[in-house]
């Protein structure tokens, strides 16, 4: 089945200037990274590759574990990228599945299992490792706590726009 993805872009000005780019469920600002000379008001295209890696990664992540049908009751996780002359572009990503206070061994190891799993079947991640890019992860799996830890993060880390 063939995926088709439509996207829009406009640049207003010069380097300093910014632009816009818009998909079916993205819109967001782009600029030049003031670094480079720009303007530094938007994403820039590492910030998109990285995020573009991230959502794959997580996506992936929770098809395997809706799959096995793990009791899932939250999922969050971090992601770093660092470009380096000496070792090129690397991306790590770092996973915490959350699961029912209830689950049993079996299921947290399947879940471990399903943290690896979404390395190796994330599409965008296995085009990035042909470009040489290393994507690593380091992950892990804990049950539900007395401490809401998605909430926690969504609040921690902004997320909360919508």
């Amino acid at each position: 089945m063939d995926i088709k993805t439509n996207l829009n872009t406009v640049w207003y000005q010069n380097a300093k200037g910014d632009g816009r780019i818009k998909a079916n469920y993205l819109k967001t600002k782009i600029a030049i990274p003031e670094s480079l000379g720009g303007s530094g008001e938007g994403a820039n295209p590492k910030e998109l590759l990285v995020s573009s890696a991230a959502t794959c990664y997580i996506t992936t992540l929770v098809y395997i574990l809706q799959t096995k049908k793990l009791p899932v009751a939250g999922l969050i996780m971090n992601s770093e990228a660092t470009n380096s002359k000496q070792e090129g572009f690397k991306i790590i990503h770092y996973p915490h599945v959350i699961l029912s206070i209830d689950a049993t061994e079996d299921q947290i190891e399947l879940a471990h299992e399903a943290i690896v799993a979404a390395d190796k079947g994330c599409a965008i991640g296995n085009l990035l490792k042909k470009a040489e890019v290393e994507i690593e992860f380091e992950g892990k799996v804990s049950l539900v706590s007395d401490k809401d830890v998605v909430s926690q993060y969504v609040e921690d880390h902004g997320l909360d726009w919508f």
